[in-house]
């Protein structure tokens, strides 16, 4: 699935009436299977961008096309629909569902889609992320590397196209930062998955082939 932003641009309105610019992007583009690094400040609008790829929220103006797919243009129905079937998405903060064990996190991600859930899907991808000992735990008796372990399998659950990971490092410790990497890193690798990591570390940015800085190519923060 190859991604394709054109003259993008999203702003917020604020208190006093004015509007605030986070992004001005003449062009970006992600081939089919590529891997990313896309490195930027807190507050510079990384979360912001992966939100409006992701369909969450709609920018001003421009192209978003994902797999040939406008989705700029899609009615928020279609958008959600959309993003359940192509997209997977790693939060910074997991967003698992509390009230629900690691395996049924993963079949509820399932069927977002529209889709059946597939049980021994889930298992075998919580199985690969080192999990199968904790299929029916929640995500209290877990540690922070093992839920955000869980939040990379649901994020797979779908088989998506396209993967957003939003800061995933940021919220475990030395130890686990290296494992939620190559776990999603080998994940698209192994799916031909493109994936777009966003992140403030160097340490991490440096083991990507391509790395992009956003304040080079979005305009607001020139």
């Amino acid at each position: 699935m190859s991604l394709v932003l054109e003259q993008v641009e999203k702003s917020y309105l604020q208190p006093d009436g004015l509007r605030l610019p986070v992004l001005q992007i003449p062009e970006f583009r992600l081939q089919a299977g590529e891997q990313v690094a896309l490195v930027g400040q807190s507050g510079g609008g990384k979360t912001t961008l992966l939100n409006v790829i992701a369909g969450i929220t709609t920018p001003d103006r421009g192209r978003v096309i994902v797999d040939g797919v406008d989705i700029a243009r899609l009615p928020e129905t279609k958008r959600d629909r959309f993003r359940a079937q192509k997209i997977g998405f790693v939060f910074q903060t997991f967003n698992l569902l509390k009230a629900f064990t690691a395996l049924e996190n993963v079949l509820l991600g399932m069927t977002f889609s529209g889709r059946a859930a597939n049980q021994p899907l889930a298992e075998q991808l919580l199985d690969k992320v080192g999990l199968s000992h904790r299929l029916h735990h929640r995500p209290g008796r877990m540690s922070v590397g093992e839920q955000q372990r869980v939040a990379v399998a649901r994020a797979l659950a779908n088989r998506p196209k396209l993967l957003l990971a939003d800061e995933p490092t940021a919220n475990v410790d030395i130890g686990n930062q290296e494992t939620i990497l190559k776990l999603i890193r080998e994940a698209c690798t192994e799916n031909n998955v493109s994936l777009l990591l966003v992140t403030h570390t160097p340490d991490i940015a440096n083991r990507f082939t391509r790395i992009e800085k956003l304040s080079e190519f979005n305009r607001v923060l020139r």
